[in-house]
């Protein structure tokens, strides 16, 4: 028996929205965003809402997240010029890893035009080697966390 396909979610289904415009250089010969880009757009509204909620340092911190997975499903096309709302929500916090989960809507579009995740695990920015997570990083992750 095969697994059943999946399929686009709500808006409803993530807690967070951060609006990605498109940019000329994110389409492909098709005429749509490239499905490259759609990993930028994960990696922009995850570190943003890190950064946005004092979670993340990008620069002087001691601890940092590495991706070590990740993964799309799409379901309609994304094209510039255009909006993009980027959902998010956290599905598993371990002891130094986290899973995010991210929907793509165009912008006037109840449901998702692709929805992925990955996976951070942070470590120590120095050793490279996997750390707690810190208070202020559980902290953030609070009003995301669904599960």
């Amino acid at each position: 028996m095969s697994p059943s396909r999946p399929q686009p979610e709500p808006r409803e289904r993530y807690p967070h929205l951060s609006t990605i415009t498109t940019r000329w250089m994110d389409n492909d010969v098709y005429g749509h965003v490239n499905n490259v880009q759609y990993y930028s757009y994960f990696d922009t509204v995850v570190n943003r809402y890190l950064i946005t909620a004092g979670a993340l340092d990008i620069h002087d911190g001691a601890v940092i997240g590495l991706v070590v997975e990740t993964h799309c499903n799409y379901f309609a096309p994304l094209a510039f010029p255009q909006d993009v709302h980027a959902g998010l929500r956290v599905a598993q916090i371990g002891s130094s890893s986290v899973r995010y989960e991210i929907g793509l809507f165009a912008a006037d579009q109840p449901l998702a035009a692709a929805c992925g995740h990955f996976v951070h695990v942070y470590v120590d920015r120095v050793s490279r080697r996997p750390v707690p997570l810190p208070p202020a990083l559980r902290q953030a992750l609070a009003p995301l966390h669904t599960a």
